[in-house]
């Protein structure tokens, strides 16, 4: 099993990875299958179901996909170019993706939103159609954003081949769980950080790694920046007010004073978290951390050890995030990082294990002490529900992050005070989430339908 670091941590857009990311990419995916098909189309359309359906407008699938079939991609979003394409494809009812005619694409018409039964395969699923000049279907294909900004095609999901797990040929550490994880650094003498570079190095040169990594982190730091310095209410209708800065405002203003509680960390680590999760809720640049809903924990953990914790240098951070990458890796792998297949457990609960295997990491933790790091942080998020108010990546959404970012921390603290041994495996853990989630009612998962969704009033 393989997947690399730069799928765990895409560069992308918020509110969500799943809603927004996916649906983007899957539309790219279809534009790319058109171009390839070599068939003239005259229009498109495209029908929303399951989570898409219920939760979409609150996660602005709806424009994801409108502005996915007019050419935007995630990675290299400009919101100031999309804002303005939206406007006049509303307008004007066509798109004009490269290398394609013009398309009949009016979104009152063509974007439907199928609130019914979900599709077979993932409960994030989408049909995209493109037509002829009669109307009559020519192409037409099925995505599944299964979490993470990660799209499968229907036939690719039933055949199991999800396009971004790769075999095990050519990588010299191919661990797909925990205890071959270990057993594999044992036989070595490496780190983890150290075996997930040797795999890496199959794909990429080690000045691309360095450079890719870099910017994950310059992309983490600055919307932290931006989360920090931004006011106003979010976007949604809920009201929200953004919390992070004037947090943040009172937290620079008692620095120094000795008059500080000994929990003012947890404070700031969830002010950096907080910030990251509003930036997402207003659709700024993200990373998936392993996905929007969670981005918050794994820079939380990251600023917080560098900004408070002696010793700290962003030397070490190519082995914090090579580390991090490769326990989100194991629980994608054997359970799920989807909030609407396996509740917030498989979202904050998956961030907080790679943020606290990462921190242990750069504390110096040997790699069982590190695994036993991510087993406590996920093991005390089994369980947890994905229930967003109104469908919106905000209530109880913004929060969780700053609780995730603290649970890592105090897991990889407890850690590192033992040996690594412990009583429940990391991979035992990971099975755990996998059936707890499986149990779960399915208007617990992303649907809006239960839990804080319907506990509060919605308008």
């Amino acid at each position: 099993m393989f997947l690399s670091v730069f799928e765990i941590f895409k560069v992308g857009i918020g509110p969500s990875s799943s809603h927004t990311m996916g649906p983007m990419v899957a539309a790219g995916r279809f534009l790319d299958t058109l171009r390839a098909s070599h068939l003239v189309a005259q229009g498109l359309r495209a029908t929303l179901h399951g989570s898409l359906a219920h939760t979409g407008v609150g996660h602005a699938t709806d424009r994801a996909v409108i502005l996915g079939l007019a050419g935007f991609l995630p990675d290299d979003y400009d919101a100031g170019a999309a804002e303005a394409e939206l406007g006049r494809i509303i307008a004007e009812g066509h798109v004009c993706p490269e290398g394609l005619p013009q398309l009949a694409f009016a979104p009152a018409r063509d974007l439907i939103f199928d609130r019914g039964a979900p599709l077979p395969g993932h409960p994030n699923g989408l049909k995209l159609i493109a037509t002829d000049a009669q109307g009559d279907v020519i192409v037409q294909e099925t995505y599944y954003s299964i979490g993470g900004g990660f799209v499968v095609t229907g036939a690719e999901q039933e055949a199991g081949a999800a396009r971004e797990e790769r075999g095990r040929s050519g990588h010299p550490y191919p661990f797909g769980t925990a205890a071959q994880m270990l057993d594999m650094a044992a036989a070595s003498g490496k780190t983890i950080a150290e075996m997930k570079r040797a795999n890496e190095r199959h794909h990429r040169g080690p000045a691309e790694i360095d450079a890719g990594i870099a910017r994950i982190w310059a992309v983490m730091s600055a919307c932290i920046d931006r989360g920090l310095a931004g006011q106003g209410i979010l976007p949604g209708g809920l009201g929200v007010k953004r919390r992070a800065g004037a947090i943040h405002e009172r937290l620079q203003a008692e620095a120094g004073l000795n008059l500080a509680a000994p929990h003012i960390a947890n404070e700031w680590m969830s002010v950096y978290a907080m910030a990251v999760n509003e930036e997402n809720a207003a659709g700024g640049q993200v990373v998936t951390a392993p996905t929007n809903g969670a981005a918050g924990v794994v820079p939380a953990v990251i600023r917080y050890w560098l900004d408070h914790v002696p010793g700290a240098t962003e030397a070490r951070l190519p082995d914090f995030l090579l580390t991090a990458a490769a326990i989100g890796g194991l629980i994608k792998h054997n359970a799920s990082i989807s909030g609407a297949e396996l509740g917030c457990q498989a979202e904050v609960g998956s961030a907080s294990a790679m943020a606290a295997a990462g921190l242990a990491a750069v504390l110096g933790g040997n790699p069982a002490q590190i695994e036993n790091a991510a087993e406590i942080a996920l093991e005390h998020h089994l369980g947890m529900t994905c229930d967003p108010v109104k469908g919106l990546v905000q209530v109880p959404c913004i929060e969780r992050n700053g609780l995730g970012a603290i649970k890592a921390v105090s897991a990889a603290a407890l850690a590192l005070r033992g040996d690594g041994t412990h009583f429940v495996p990391l991979d035992n853990c990971i099975a755990a989430m996998a059936e707890t989630g499986r149990d779960m009612h399915e208007k617990y998962k992303e649907t809006a339908l239960g839990g804080l969704a319907v506990a509060v009033p919605n308008c």
